[in-house]
């Protein structure tokens, strides 16, 4: 919503907002664009004399709840709805004012929905597209989550959650992109979906919105991405990340993540070399270049511009290096929250390490589960397996219904639970030693926790 608030802004309108606890990144963009936000979702705004908005873009946040006194939890919303004030949601009303007419380029998945969608925007943008983007995040080549751009390319994240609380429809379906990757696919948002099959149905959806003269680039690994395929596809199908030499290999990967080549049908077409580490985020790269292909930018090319793509925001982000007894230590910030995600991050960084030559310096986890779906314990089984390649895990349980401290039993020791940001400082303060990699992972601001540390290994 951030991001669509800037293409707003781009665009010509005034835009105003209100949420609750906006935090960094996003906070300090919207504060640079000059977009005044007001702190919850009061109705007294609509008293103020000149506070006519042309309309409301309702984010999926919002809902018809009640509070335990009976008060409604959004009553902003419910003002809006009472007076007949005209409203819409994010993705409609990105359909209807920046998407028509634009060759829209949009990246789905379970996981690397962000990174993939900066790293194809870049590719794009080295290319001389000029292309728009709407990322769920900040990439740091270009420091703003979105921009209209001048082309007539738009590359867009495409999220699978729900629009809004009267549109449950997923976000992806309004896009309506000529080129669609589909990245990987597992079970998440526990909330509003029921089964893995009911996510790959809207998946399904997303394919039938393609146009026969588009492209679905697949990840040729994933079993739950065949079965969408096989419920209909009608446009042309390139995979990606495959074993080569297999029939739905596509564009594979010879060598390691960060000195590569890529193959197409077998063929080496291109070389990338870059400071990124991590298998996933070489599938994230052959997906951005097999994407990049469709709209005519050469596989050499687009390995050349990823040679100069510098990440997103909270993606394995260094957020600082201190002194630390005869040693240092290294604070890092990543917006992993699933079990999948957390595993792919905290193995990232273990290679990272060994190839590095430091096989013995640790890994400390440090962790929320804040999203909807850990909330719920869904996954918490998962919890022991993700965090396997971590020497020491902290995880801050305030607030959940579910035990952390029976979920992460079988790590025995080597896993520790708080109630409060203060205790897991404490615990954290305690077990650090020179050498140490802490790793802070949410999909939430973690009530500032990296600075926080930073502070007291500094004193």
């Amino acid at each position: 919503m951030g991001g669509l608030a800037a293409l707003a802004r781009e665009a010509g309108h005034r835009v105003t907002g209100c949420d609750t606890g906006v935090y960094p990144p996003m906070s300090d963009q919207l504060r640079a664009l000059g977009i005044e936000l007001t702190e919850g979702y009061s109705a007294d705004p609509l008293a103020q004399a000149g506070f006519q908005p042309d309309m409301f873009v309702v984010g999926n946040v919002v809902s018809r709840a009640h509070l335990a006194d009976g008060s409604p939890k959004f009553p902003l919303m419910e003002a809006i709805l009472d007076r007949g004030l005209p409203y819409t949601s994010g993705p409609q009303w990105l359909a209807e004012h920046v998407l028509q007419g634009r060759h829209v380029l949009a990246v789905a998945g379970t996981h690397g929905k962000t990174t993939t969608t900066a790293m194809l925007t870049w590719i794009l943008e080295r290319a001389g597209l000029q292309p728009g983007f709407l990322v769920g995040g900040v990439p740091l080549n270009f420091g703003v989550s979105a921009r209209l751009g001048q082309g007539r390319a738009f590359v867009i994240e495409a999220d699978e959650y729900d629009t809004a609380f009267f549109d449950k429809r997923s976000k992806f379906v309004h896009y309506r992109p000529r080129t669609a990757i589909l990245n990987n696919l597992e079970f998440d948002h526990a909330d509003i979906f029921d089964d893995l099959a009911a996510i790959e149905r809207q998946f399904h959806h997303l394919v039938r919105t393609v146009p026969s003269q588009g492209r679905v680039v697949v990840n040729a690994t994933e079993d739950s991405l065949q079965r969408v395929l096989d419920q209909g596809c009608w446009s042309e199908q390139v995979f990606f990340g495959g074993t080569p030499g297999h029939g739905q290999a596509g564009f594979t990967a010879e060598g390691e993540p960060n000195d590569f080549k890529v193959l197409k049908s077998g063929q080496g077409v291109a070389r990338v070399q870059w400071d990124i580490s991590g298998v996933h985020n070489q599938r994230n790269a052959l997906a951005a270049i097999a994407a990049a292909e469709h709209v005519g930018v050469a596989p050499a090319l687009a390995a050349e511009a990823l040679a100069s793509f510098q990440n997103v925001k909270r993606r394995m982000e260094v957020r600082g290096v201190l002194p630390f007894g005869k040693g240092h230590i290294t604070v890092y910030d990543d917006f992993a929250h699933h079990p999948t995600a957390i595993h792919t991050t905290v193995d990232g960084l273990r290679r990272q390490l060994n190839g590095a030559g430091k096989s013995g310096e640790r890994i400390l986890a440090i962790f929320e589960p804040r999203s909807n779906t850990m909330k719920l314990g869904t996954m918490t089984a998962q919890l022991p397996w993700s965090l396997e390649q971590a020497d020491l895990a902290f995880c801050h349980a305030g607030g959940l219904e579910w035990d952390a401290s029976a979920a992460l039993a079988p790590m025995g020791e080597r896993a520790q639970v708080a109630n409060d940001l203060d205790q897991l400082l404490t615990q954290v303060k305690a077990a650090t030693r020179p050498g140490d990699h802490l790793l802070c992972m949410s999909n939430g601001g973690f009530g500032g926790i990296h600075a926080k540390l930073l502070d007291i290994l500094r004193d």
